[in-house]
């Protein structure tokens, strides 16, 4: 009888445990990579010391991430997103100039 008493005692502490609580928390601990892939991406516009400082903001987000700290991790990757977005919108201007420029020289061969 007391092997049913420990089961049952075992059984009723596991029901005890919220499931809600601990997905909730797993969620939480969850590093977002959105920001990784929007710097990787504008790595291809010309934009170069722009693209930097946005893919360095990466980066540390995520050691900040790998270190535990997690609001941390969420500002840098915050901050690298719109390092990111500003690079890329400068280099659509570059190439927009680039493009006026080129055209309206012609070529007058």
């Amino acid at each position: 009888m007391s092997g049913a008493d420990i089961k049952s005692d075992l059984k009723q502490s596991l029901e005890e445990v919220p499931v809600s609580d601990t997905d909730h928390e797993a969620q939480e601990a969850k590093m977002p990579r959105k920001y990784i892939i929007l710097t990787m991406l504008s790595c291809f516009c010309p934009s170069y010391p722009i693209n930097i400082v946005a893919f360095v903001f990466a980066m540390m987000a995520l050691h900040s991430y790998n270190e535990g700290d997690v609001e941390g991790g969420r500002k840098l990757g915050h901050i690298a997103t719109l390092v990111s977005i500003a690079a890329i919108i400068a280099g659509l201007i570059v190439i927009a100039i680039y493009c006026i420029v080129h055209f309206s020289m012609g070529c007058h061969v």
